[in-house]
Protein backbone atom coordinates (compact mmCIF):
# COMPACT_ATOMS: atom_id res chain seq x y z
CA UNK A 1 0.00 0.00 0.00
CA UNK A 2 1.36 3.39 -1.14
CA UNK A 3 1.21 6.16 1.28
CA UNK A 4 -0.91 8.15 -0.88
CA UNK A 5 -3.75 5.26 -1.07
CA UNK A 6 -3.23 5.12 2.85
CA UNK A 7 -4.26 8.88 2.78
CA UNK A 8 -7.52 10.04 3.89
CA UNK A 9 -9.41 11.61 0.75
CA UNK A 10 -9.10 15.43 1.04
CA UNK A 11 -9.99 19.03 -0.30
CA UNK A 12 -7.53 20.51 -2.22
CA UNK A 13 -7.87 23.30 0.49
CA UNK A 14 -7.18 21.16 2.94
CA UNK A 15 -4.26 19.38 1.17
CA UNK A 16 -2.64 23.26 0.86
CA UNK A 17 -3.22 23.88 4.10
CA UNK A 18 -1.96 21.10 5.42
CA UNK A 19 1.02 21.66 3.08
CA UNK A 20 1.45 24.79 5.13
CA UNK A 21 1.54 23.34 8.28
CA UNK A 22 4.28 20.93 7.39
CA UNK A 23 6.30 23.85 6.11
CA UNK A 24 6.10 25.05 9.89
CA UNK A 25 3.23 28.57 8.73
CA UNK A 26 2.47 30.00 11.78
CA UNK A 27 0.40 33.23 10.42
CA UNK A 28 -1.50 33.53 6.93
CA UNK A 29 -1.95 37.48 5.55
CA UNK A 30 -4.50 37.19 3.34
CA UNK A 31 -7.85 39.40 2.07
CA UNK A 32 -10.62 36.74 1.80
CA UNK A 33 -11.87 35.86 -1.67
CA UNK A 34 -14.70 33.54 -3.63
CA UNK A 35 -11.49 32.33 -5.77
CA UNK A 36 -10.48 30.11 -2.79
CA UNK A 37 -13.01 29.87 -0.30
CA UNK A 38 -12.21 25.63 0.11
CA UNK A 39 -8.80 27.00 1.24
CA UNK A 40 -10.34 29.72 3.69
CA UNK A 41 -12.14 26.75 5.12
CA UNK A 42 -10.01 24.95 5.62
CA UNK A 43 -7.86 27.04 7.26
CA UNK A 44 -10.37 26.90 10.05
CA UNK A 45 -9.71 23.66 11.14
CA UNK A 46 -5.79 24.35 11.03
CA UNK A 47 -5.35 26.11 14.59
CA UNK A 48 -1.03 26.03 13.95
CA UNK A 49 -1.92 28.90 11.60
CA UNK A 50 -2.91 32.61 12.76
CA UNK A 51 -4.16 33.83 9.67
CA UNK A 52 -4.74 38.16 9.62
CA UNK A 53 -7.45 39.54 7.00
CA UNK A 54 -5.72 42.59 5.78
CA UNK A 55 -7.21 45.93 4.24
CA UNK A 56 -5.68 45.39 1.11
CA UNK A 57 -3.42 42.82 -1.06
CA UNK A 58 -0.75 45.30 -0.93
CA UNK A 59 -0.60 45.13 2.92
CA UNK A 60 -0.85 41.55 3.11
CA UNK A 61 1.71 41.15 0.95
CA UNK A 62 4.31 43.81 2.85
CA UNK A 63 3.43 42.32 6.04
CA UNK A 64 4.10 38.62 4.55
CA UNK A 65 7.26 39.95 3.69
CA UNK A 66 7.79 41.97 7.09
CA UNK A 67 7.12 38.82 8.94
CA UNK A 68 9.80 36.42 6.50
CA UNK A 69 11.90 38.85 8.22
CA UNK A 70 11.94 38.92 11.99
CA UNK A 71 11.28 35.03 11.36
CA UNK A 72 13.84 33.56 8.94
CA UNK A 73 10.94 31.75 7.08
CA UNK A 74 8.97 32.74 3.93
CA UNK A 75 6.18 35.00 4.82
CA UNK A 76 2.93 33.92 2.92
CA UNK A 77 0.08 36.00 1.56
CA UNK A 78 -3.70 34.64 0.20
CA UNK A 79 -5.05 36.66 -2.27
CA UNK A 80 -7.90 36.21 -4.74
CA UNK A 81 -7.55 36.45 -8.79
CA UNK A 82 -7.52 39.68 -10.57
CA UNK A 83 -7.74 43.11 -8.60
CA UNK A 84 -6.29 40.61 -5.25
CA UNK A 85 -3.33 39.55 -7.08
CA UNK A 86 -2.26 42.73 -9.14
CA UNK A 87 -2.56 44.85 -5.92
CA UNK A 88 -0.39 42.36 -4.33
CA UNK A 89 2.88 43.25 -6.88
CA UNK A 90 3.93 46.24 -4.77
CA UNK A 91 4.80 43.50 -1.65
CA UNK A 92 5.85 41.26 -4.35
CA UNK A 93 8.35 43.91 -5.54
CA UNK A 94 9.53 44.75 -1.85
CA UNK A 95 10.54 40.95 -1.35
CA UNK A 96 11.99 40.52 -4.90
CA UNK A 97 14.33 43.71 -4.10
CA UNK A 98 14.77 42.80 -0.59
CA UNK A 99 16.01 39.13 -1.37
CA UNK A 100 13.05 38.07 0.58
CA UNK A 101 11.73 34.12 1.28
CA UNK A 102 8.02 34.69 0.08
CA UNK A 103 4.91 32.28 -1.05
CA UNK A 104 2.12 34.32 -2.79
CA UNK A 105 -0.95 31.95 -3.16
CA UNK A 106 -3.13 33.37 -5.71
CA UNK A 107 -6.90 32.13 -6.28
CA UNK A 108 -7.49 31.24 -10.84
CA UNK A 109 -11.13 31.02 -12.04
CA UNK A 110 -11.52 27.26 -12.32
CA UNK A 111 -9.93 25.17 -15.19
CA UNK A 112 -12.66 24.60 -17.47
CA UNK A 113 -12.79 28.67 -18.01
CA UNK A 114 -8.71 28.91 -18.21
CA UNK A 115 -8.14 30.94 -21.33
CA UNK A 116 -11.15 32.63 -22.49
CA UNK A 117 -10.69 36.00 -20.32
CA UNK A 118 -12.85 35.21 -17.45
CA UNK A 119 -13.85 36.69 -15.00
CA UNK A 120 -11.02 38.75 -13.47
CA UNK A 121 -8.72 35.86 -15.00
CA UNK A 122 -4.89 36.86 -15.35
CA UNK A 123 -1.82 34.41 -17.04
CA UNK A 124 0.30 35.01 -13.78
CA UNK A 125 2.90 33.65 -15.69
CA UNK A 126 3.48 36.69 -17.47
CA UNK A 127 2.12 39.44 -14.74
CA UNK A 128 4.29 38.33 -12.41
CA UNK A 129 7.57 37.05 -15.04
CA UNK A 130 10.71 38.69 -13.81
CA UNK A 131 9.87 39.49 -10.74
CA UNK A 132 8.85 36.15 -8.94
CA UNK A 133 12.11 33.59 -8.67
CA UNK A 134 9.12 31.33 -10.21
CA UNK A 135 5.21 30.83 -11.03
CA UNK A 136 3.36 27.76 -11.45
CA UNK A 137 -0.43 26.97 -11.43
CA UNK A 138 -1.66 24.03 -10.14
CA UNK A 139 -3.96 21.47 -12.71
CA UNK A 140 -4.66 18.44 -10.40
CA UNK A 141 -4.76 18.58 -6.62
CA UNK A 142 -2.95 15.53 -6.15
CA UNK A 143 0.14 17.46 -7.34
CA UNK A 144 0.14 20.22 -4.22
CA UNK A 145 2.20 18.73 -2.01
CA UNK A 146 4.70 18.61 -4.72
CA UNK A 147 4.49 22.15 -6.28
CA UNK A 148 4.23 23.73 -2.33
CA UNK A 149 7.12 22.05 -1.71
CA UNK A 150 8.98 22.82 -4.96
CA UNK A 151 7.91 26.78 -3.91
CA UNK A 152 9.22 26.87 -0.17
CA UNK A 153 13.01 25.06 -1.91
CA UNK A 154 13.00 27.86 -4.13
CA UNK A 155 12.00 30.76 -1.68
CA UNK A 156 14.52 29.52 0.56
CA UNK A 157 17.55 29.11 -1.60
CA UNK A 158 19.89 30.45 -3.37
CA UNK A 159 19.02 34.05 -3.66
CA UNK A 160 15.78 33.99 -1.62
CA UNK A 161 12.82 35.95 -3.10
CA UNK A 162 8.83 35.53 -4.10
CA UNK A 163 7.17 32.38 -5.42
CA UNK A 164 3.42 32.39 -6.78
CA UNK A 165 1.31 29.35 -6.66
CA UNK A 166 -1.91 29.76 -8.55
CA UNK A 167 -4.72 27.64 -7.11
CA UNK A 168 -8.03 27.57 -9.72
CA UNK A 169 -10.68 27.49 -7.69
CA UNK A 170 -11.76 23.86 -8.58
CA UNK A 171 -8.94 22.41 -8.00
CA UNK A 172 -8.89 23.50 -4.23
CA UNK A 173 -12.46 22.10 -3.93
CA UNK A 174 -11.72 18.68 -5.31
CA UNK A 175 -11.04 15.74 -3.18
CA UNK A 176 -7.67 13.38 -3.97
CA UNK A 177 -5.53 10.81 -2.04
CA UNK A 178 -2.13 11.86 -1.54
CA UNK A 179 0.41 11.80 0.96
CA UNK A 180 1.96 15.39 2.66
CA UNK A 181 5.65 16.38 2.30
CA UNK A 182 7.87 16.67 5.04
CA UNK A 183 9.35 20.80 5.45
CA UNK A 184 11.53 22.33 2.61
CA UNK A 185 15.12 21.71 3.38
CA UNK A 186 17.33 25.22 3.92
CA UNK A 187 20.93 24.52 2.29
CA UNK A 188 23.76 26.83 3.61
CA UNK A 189 27.15 26.33 2.07
CA UNK A 190 29.55 26.17 4.14
CA UNK A 191 33.32 28.91 2.91
CA UNK A 192 35.78 26.26 2.19
CA UNK A 193 39.26 26.85 3.49
CA UNK A 194 41.05 28.03 0.89
CA UNK A 195 38.84 30.77 0.44
CA UNK A 196 39.40 31.59 3.70
CA UNK A 197 43.01 31.23 3.69
CA UNK A 198 42.71 33.73 0.85
CA UNK A 199 40.41 36.40 2.33
CA UNK A 200 43.14 36.48 6.00
CA UNK A 201 45.78 37.01 3.05
CA UNK A 202 43.77 40.00 1.53
CA UNK A 203 43.02 41.33 5.06
CA UNK A 204 46.71 41.38 5.97
CA UNK A 205 47.79 42.83 2.98
CA UNK A 206 45.08 45.55 3.18
CA UNK A 207 46.33 49.18 4.32
CA UNK A 208 42.38 50.93 4.20
CA UNK A 209 40.04 47.75 4.51
CA UNK A 210 36.40 48.09 5.18
CA UNK A 211 33.48 46.22 5.80
CA UNK A 212 30.22 46.81 4.94
CA UNK A 213 27.52 44.52 6.65
CA UNK A 214 24.36 43.40 5.61
CA UNK A 215 22.15 40.32 5.34
CA UNK A 216 19.21 38.50 7.13
CA UNK A 217 18.68 35.56 9.65
CA UNK A 218 21.77 36.91 11.67
CA UNK A 219 21.46 34.44 15.33
CA UNK A 220 23.03 35.53 18.28
CA UNK A 221 25.94 32.72 17.62
CA UNK A 222 26.32 34.93 14.08
CA UNK A 223 26.10 38.37 15.39
CA UNK A 224 28.80 38.28 18.59
CA UNK A 225 31.23 36.47 15.94
CA UNK A 226 30.62 39.14 13.95
CA UNK A 227 31.15 41.90 16.54
CA UNK A 228 33.92 39.79 17.79
CA UNK A 229 35.75 39.63 14.32
CA UNK A 230 35.65 43.44 13.80
CA UNK A 231 37.25 44.11 17.40
CA UNK A 232 40.26 41.76 16.90
CA UNK A 233 41.31 43.01 13.82
CA UNK A 234 39.90 46.67 14.61
CA UNK A 235 38.39 46.83 11.37
CA UNK A 236 36.01 49.68 10.69
CA UNK A 237 32.23 48.54 9.95
CA UNK A 238 29.38 50.41 7.60
CA UNK A 239 26.03 49.08 6.90
CA UNK A 240 24.41 48.63 3.98
CA UNK A 241 21.31 50.50 3.26
CA UNK A 242 18.47 49.69 5.61
CA UNK A 243 20.82 47.00 7.31
CA UNK A 244 21.52 49.51 10.16
CA UNK A 245 20.41 47.01 12.46
CA UNK A 246 22.95 44.48 11.70
CA UNK A 247 25.80 45.77 13.61
CA UNK A 248 25.33 47.30 16.96
CA UNK A 249 25.25 51.54 16.20
CA UNK A 250 27.00 51.59 19.96
CA UNK A 251 30.18 49.84 18.82
CA UNK A 252 33.79 50.80 18.58
CA UNK A 253 33.69 49.59 15.46
CA UNK A 254 30.80 50.77 13.64
CA UNK A 255 31.26 53.65 11.15
CA UNK A 256 28.04 54.69 9.89
CA UNK A 257 24.90 53.44 7.49
CA UNK A 258 25.44 53.95 3.45
CA UNK A 259 22.57 54.89 1.58
CA UNK A 260 21.66 57.80 0.44
CA UNK A 261 22.82 61.47 1.45
CA UNK A 262 25.34 59.36 3.70
CA UNK A 263 28.60 61.47 6.29
CA UNK A 264 30.81 62.72 3.37
CA UNK A 265 33.70 61.00 5.26
CA UNK A 266 32.03 57.63 5.04
CA UNK A 267 31.45 58.26 1.52
CA UNK A 268 35.31 58.82 1.03
CA UNK A 269 36.66 56.38 3.04
CA UNK A 270 34.47 53.75 0.61
CA UNK A 271 35.97 55.31 -2.40
CA UNK A 272 39.79 55.51 -1.23
CA UNK A 273 39.49 52.06 0.43
CA UNK A 274 41.79 49.00 -0.79
CA UNK A 275 39.64 46.52 0.52
CA UNK A 276 35.54 46.36 0.36
CA UNK A 277 34.19 43.40 2.06
CA UNK A 278 30.75 43.28 1.50
CA UNK A 279 28.99 40.92 3.49
CA UNK A 280 25.77 39.64 2.63
CA UNK A 281 24.82 42.78 -0.15
CA UNK A 282 24.00 42.80 -3.30
CA UNK A 283 25.62 46.33 -3.76
CA UNK A 284 23.11 47.64 -5.43
CA UNK A 285 22.22 51.44 -6.36
CA UNK A 286 21.39 52.71 -3.46
CA UNK A 287 24.16 51.23 -1.28
CA UNK A 288 26.92 52.16 -4.10
CA UNK A 289 25.38 56.07 -4.67
CA UNK A 290 24.13 55.05 -8.31
CA UNK A 291 27.12 52.18 -8.81
CA UNK A 292 29.93 55.14 -8.37
CA UNK A 293 31.28 54.47 -4.81
CA UNK A 294 32.57 50.90 -6.42
CA UNK A 295 33.60 51.28 -10.30
CA UNK A 296 31.88 48.73 -12.76
CA UNK A 297 32.87 46.30 -13.38
CA UNK A 298 35.55 45.82 -11.78
CA UNK A 299 35.91 48.12 -8.73
CA UNK A 300 38.92 50.08 -7.64
CA UNK A 301 39.37 48.12 -4.42
CA UNK A 302 39.91 44.71 -4.07
CA UNK A 303 36.71 43.18 -3.34
CA UNK A 304 34.98 40.38 -1.12
CA UNK A 305 31.74 39.37 -2.09
CA UNK A 306 29.79 36.96 0.24
CA UNK A 307 26.46 36.14 -0.81
CA UNK A 308 24.05 33.08 -0.45
CA UNK A 309 22.67 33.57 -4.36
CA UNK A 310 25.91 32.34 -6.68
CA UNK A 311 23.86 33.94 -9.34
CA UNK A 312 24.14 37.74 -7.91
CA UNK A 313 27.84 37.09 -7.37
CA UNK A 314 29.44 38.73 -10.75
CA UNK A 315 26.36 40.21 -11.49
CA UNK A 316 27.56 43.59 -11.57
CA UNK A 317 30.82 43.73 -10.26
CA UNK A 318 34.03 41.33 -10.71
CA UNK A 319 35.00 40.65 -7.48
CA UNK A 320 38.32 39.56 -6.18
CA UNK A 321 36.70 36.61 -3.77
CA UNK A 322 33.33 35.76 -4.38
CA UNK A 323 32.03 33.51 -1.18
CA UNK A 324 28.43 32.17 -2.21
CA UNK A 325 27.71 31.76 1.50
CA UNK A 326 24.87 33.27 3.92
CA UNK A 327 26.33 36.66 5.66
CA UNK A 328 26.01 34.55 8.88
CA UNK A 329 27.73 31.78 7.97
CA UNK A 330 30.75 33.42 6.85
CA UNK A 331 30.53 35.14 10.44
CA UNK A 332 31.06 31.61 12.14
CA UNK A 333 33.82 31.14 10.14
CA UNK A 334 36.41 34.32 11.07
CA UNK A 335 36.41 33.14 14.44
CA UNK A 336 39.33 30.58 13.16
CA UNK A 337 40.93 33.94 12.04
CA UNK A 338 44.14 34.68 13.70
CA UNK A 339 44.63 38.84 14.08
CA UNK A 340 48.09 39.59 13.43
CA UNK A 341 50.18 42.37 16.20
CA UNK A 342 49.31 45.43 14.39
CA UNK A 343 46.44 47.19 12.30
CA UNK A 344 47.62 49.90 9.41
CA UNK A 345 44.10 51.18 9.42
CA UNK A 346 43.54 51.46 13.27
CA UNK A 347 43.62 55.38 13.45
CA UNK A 348 41.68 55.93 10.15
CA UNK A 349 38.77 53.59 11.95
CA UNK A 350 39.03 55.44 15.06
CA UNK A 351 38.81 58.29 13.24
CA UNK A 352 35.84 57.68 11.35
CA UNK A 353 34.29 56.76 14.60
CA UNK A 354 34.42 59.78 15.55
CA UNK A 355 33.34 61.43 12.61
CA UNK A 356 30.11 58.95 12.58
CA UNK A 357 29.58 59.81 16.46
CA UNK A 358 29.62 63.79 14.92
CA UNK A 359 27.60 63.18 12.09
CA UNK A 360 24.83 61.48 14.15
CA UNK A 361 24.69 63.83 16.66
CA UNK A 362 21.71 65.83 16.89
CA UNK A 363 22.16 70.11 15.04
CA UNK A 364 19.49 73.11 14.07
CA UNK A 365 17.14 72.73 12.52
CA UNK A 366 14.49 75.15 10.92
CA UNK A 367 11.11 75.13 12.40
CA UNK A 368 9.47 74.51 15.87
CA UNK A 369 9.63 70.73 15.63
CA UNK A 370 13.68 69.77 15.18
CA UNK A 371 13.64 66.15 13.68
CA UNK A 372 17.10 65.58 14.52
CA UNK A 373 16.09 66.02 18.11
CA UNK A 374 13.17 64.28 18.03
CA UNK A 375 14.61 60.76 16.73
CA UNK A 376 17.89 61.28 18.61
CA UNK A 377 15.08 61.03 21.55
CA UNK A 378 13.02 58.08 20.26
CA UNK A 379 16.52 56.29 19.57
CA UNK A 380 17.94 57.01 23.71
CA UNK A 381 13.88 56.12 25.02
CA UNK A 382 13.27 52.86 22.98
CA UNK A 383 14.26 49.36 24.46
CA UNK A 384 17.20 47.75 23.04
CA UNK A 385 15.05 45.34 21.40
CA UNK A 386 12.86 47.47 20.05
CA UNK A 387 11.71 47.52 16.40
CA UNK A 388 11.47 50.53 13.89
CA UNK A 389 10.12 50.44 10.71
CA UNK A 390 9.62 52.92 8.15
CA UNK A 391 8.61 53.19 4.81
CA UNK A 392 9.87 56.07 1.87
CA UNK A 393 10.23 59.36 1.86
CA UNK A 394 12.70 62.16 2.90
CA UNK A 395 11.71 61.67 6.87
CA UNK A 396 13.52 58.64 6.45
CA UNK A 397 17.05 60.30 6.37
CA UNK A 398 16.69 61.74 9.78
CA UNK A 399 15.64 57.99 10.96
CA UNK A 400 18.91 56.55 9.59
CA UNK A 401 21.36 59.29 10.38
CA UNK A 402 20.23 59.76 14.10
CA UNK A 403 18.52 56.51 15.24
CA UNK A 404 21.29 54.50 17.13
CA UNK A 405 20.18 50.54 16.88
CA UNK A 406 22.07 48.51 19.39
CA UNK A 407 21.33 45.13 21.13
CA UNK A 408 18.87 42.77 19.28
CA UNK A 409 16.97 45.67 18.12
CA UNK A 410 15.37 45.43 14.56
CA UNK A 411 14.99 47.62 11.82
CA UNK A 412 12.54 46.71 9.14
CA UNK A 413 12.40 48.89 6.03
CA UNK A 414 12.38 48.19 2.15
CA UNK A 415 15.53 48.60 0.45
CA UNK A 416 13.42 48.85 -2.87
CA UNK A 417 12.17 52.11 -1.29
CA UNK A 418 8.68 51.33 -1.74
CA UNK A 419 5.94 53.84 -0.14
CA UNK A 420 3.13 52.33 2.30
CA UNK A 421 5.86 49.72 3.88
CA UNK A 422 6.07 51.33 7.43
CA UNK A 423 2.65 50.52 9.03
CA UNK A 424 2.28 47.02 7.38
CA UNK A 425 5.32 45.65 8.62
CA UNK A 426 5.12 47.27 12.11
CA UNK A 427 1.71 44.93 12.47
CA UNK A 428 3.82 41.80 11.25
CA UNK A 429 6.38 42.59 14.12
CA UNK A 430 4.10 43.00 16.36
CA UNK A 431 1.90 39.62 15.53
CA UNK A 432 6.08 37.85 15.64
CA UNK A 433 6.67 39.89 18.66
CA UNK A 434 3.67 41.01 20.97
CA UNK A 435 6.20 41.67 23.58
CA UNK A 436 8.33 43.94 22.33
CA UNK A 437 8.20 48.15 21.88
CA UNK A 438 7.15 48.07 18.15
CA UNK A 439 7.58 52.04 16.44
CA UNK A 440 6.43 52.87 12.69
CA UNK A 441 7.66 55.85 11.61
CA UNK A 442 6.10 57.13 8.36
CA UNK A 443 5.65 60.45 6.67
CA UNK A 444 2.22 61.72 5.54
CA UNK A 445 2.62 60.66 1.60
CA UNK A 446 3.89 57.02 3.01
CA UNK A 447 1.27 56.94 5.70
CA UNK A 448 -1.61 57.08 3.34
CA UNK A 449 -1.06 54.50 0.87
CA UNK A 450 -2.09 52.12 3.75
CA UNK A 451 -3.14 53.65 6.45
CA UNK A 452 -6.50 51.83 6.38
CA UNK A 453 -4.46 48.74 7.88
CA UNK A 454 -4.91 50.70 11.01
CA UNK A 455 -8.15 48.75 11.33
CA UNK A 456 -6.02 45.78 11.19
CA UNK A 457 -3.75 46.39 13.94
CA UNK A 458 -7.08 47.12 16.20
CA UNK A 459 -8.86 44.07 15.29
CA UNK A 460 -5.87 41.42 16.05
CA UNK A 461 -5.62 43.83 19.62
CA UNK A 462 -1.89 44.81 18.36
CA UNK A 463 0.21 47.84 20.38
CA UNK A 464 2.58 49.92 17.90
CA UNK A 465 3.35 53.19 17.78
CA UNK A 466 2.55 55.38 14.62
CA UNK A 467 4.86 58.16 13.98
CA UNK A 468 3.47 60.80 11.55
CA UNK A 469 5.81 63.25 10.08
CA UNK A 470 3.70 65.52 8.38
CA UNK A 471 4.92 68.56 5.83
CA UNK A 472 2.08 68.35 3.89
CA UNK A 473 4.08 67.18 1.03
CA UNK A 474 5.73 64.55 -1.58
CA UNK A 475 9.09 65.69 0.32
CA UNK A 476 11.69 63.60 -2.12
CA UNK A 477 9.58 64.62 -5.21
CA UNK A 478 9.44 68.35 -4.00
CA UNK A 479 13.53 68.18 -3.19
CA UNK A 480 14.41 66.60 -6.65
CA UNK A 481 11.73 69.26 -8.68
CA UNK A 482 14.12 72.01 -6.87
CA UNK A 483 16.85 70.64 -8.06
CA UNK A 484 16.52 69.75 -11.32
CA UNK A 485 13.60 71.90 -12.17
CA UNK A 486 13.92 74.92 -9.83
CA UNK A 487 10.79 77.22 -9.59
CA UNK A 488 8.36 74.24 -11.21
CA UNK A 489 7.21 72.83 -8.05
CA UNK A 490 3.56 71.58 -8.74
CA UNK A 491 1.74 68.37 -7.75
CA UNK A 492 3.64 67.89 -4.53
CA UNK A 493 1.94 69.87 -2.23
CA UNK A 494 -0.84 67.67 0.10
CA UNK A 495 -4.24 68.18 1.78
CA UNK A 496 -3.69 66.19 4.37
CA UNK A 497 -6.77 64.67 6.49
CA UNK A 498 -6.65 65.56 10.35
CA UNK A 499 -4.39 62.25 10.90
CA UNK A 500 -5.08 62.11 15.28
CA UNK A 501 -9.06 62.17 14.13
CA UNK A 502 -8.28 59.57 11.81
CA UNK A 503 -6.65 57.85 14.37
CA UNK A 504 -9.33 58.35 16.57
CA UNK A 505 -11.95 56.53 14.16
CA UNK A 506 -9.59 53.61 14.59
CA UNK A 507 -9.92 53.87 18.25
CA UNK A 508 -6.20 54.36 18.58
CA UNK A 509 -5.33 57.02 20.94
CA UNK A 510 -3.58 60.06 19.57
CA UNK A 511 -1.82 63.85 20.16
CA UNK A 512 -0.48 66.02 17.22
CA UNK A 513 3.17 67.67 18.43
CA UNK A 514 3.77 70.96 16.89
CA UNK A 515 7.15 72.05 19.71
CA UNK A 516 10.00 69.57 19.79
CA UNK A 517 9.47 69.13 23.51
CA UNK A 518 6.65 68.13 23.03
CA UNK A 519 7.20 64.40 21.68
CA UNK A 520 8.94 63.12 24.81
CA UNK A 521 6.02 63.20 26.69
CA UNK A 522 3.70 62.07 23.58
CA UNK A 523 6.41 59.43 23.26
CA UNK A 524 6.20 58.21 26.66
CA UNK A 525 2.45 58.16 27.05
CA UNK A 526 2.26 56.15 23.27
CA UNK A 527 4.64 53.80 25.05
CA UNK A 528 2.60 53.16 27.82
CA UNK A 529 -1.16 53.38 25.74
CA UNK A 530 -3.54 50.06 26.15
CA UNK A 531 -3.24 48.71 22.29
CA UNK A 532 -2.34 51.10 19.99
CA UNK A 533 -1.05 55.03 19.16
CA UNK A 534 -0.55 57.59 16.65
CA UNK A 535 1.92 60.75 17.33
CA UNK A 536 0.76 63.30 14.52
CA UNK A 537 5.14 65.16 14.25
CA UNK A 538 4.40 68.74 12.06
CA UNK A 539 7.33 69.82 10.72
CA UNK A 540 8.42 73.00 8.81
CA UNK A 541 8.18 72.57 4.47
CA UNK A 542 11.66 74.36 5.06
CA UNK A 543 13.32 71.21 6.65
CA UNK A 544 12.88 69.76 3.65
CA UNK A 545 15.99 66.94 4.25
CA UNK A 546 18.59 66.10 7.09
CA UNK A 547 21.21 67.94 5.01
CA UNK A 548 20.15 70.81 3.28
CA UNK A 549 16.68 73.33 3.65
CA UNK A 550 14.57 74.19 0.82
CA UNK A 551 15.86 77.77 0.47
CA UNK A 552 19.46 76.15 0.17
CA UNK A 553 18.07 73.39 -2.41
CA UNK A 554 16.69 76.69 -4.70
CA UNK A 555 20.17 78.30 -4.10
Amino acid sequence: MTAASASPARSGGQILIQALCRQGVGCVFCVPGESYLAALDALQDAPAITTVVCRHEGGAAMMAEASAKLTGHPGVCFVTRGPGATNAASGMHVAAQDSTPLVLLIGQVSRDALGREAFQEIDYRLFYNGLAKHVEQVHDAARIPEIMSRAFHMACNGRPGPVVVVLPEDVLAENAQVADLPPCHVLHGEPAPQDMARFQELLETARQPLLLAGGRNWSTAARTALHDFARRWQLPVATAFRYQDVFDNTDAQYIGNVGTDLNPQLESAIETSDLVIALGVRLGEVTTGGYTRLRVPIPGQQLVHVHPGAEELGRVYFPTLALPVPAPVFALALSALQAPANFPWAEQGRQLRADYLRWSTPADAPGAVNLTEVIAHLSEALADDAIVCNGAGNNTGWLHRYFRHRGSGRQLASTSGSMGYGLPAAIAAALVHPQRQVVAVVGDGDFQMTGQELATAVQYGLSIVVIVVNNAMLGTIRMYQEMRYPGRTQYTGLINPDFCALAGAHGLVSERVSMTDEFAPALQRALAAPGSALIEVVTDAEAITHTATLTELRG
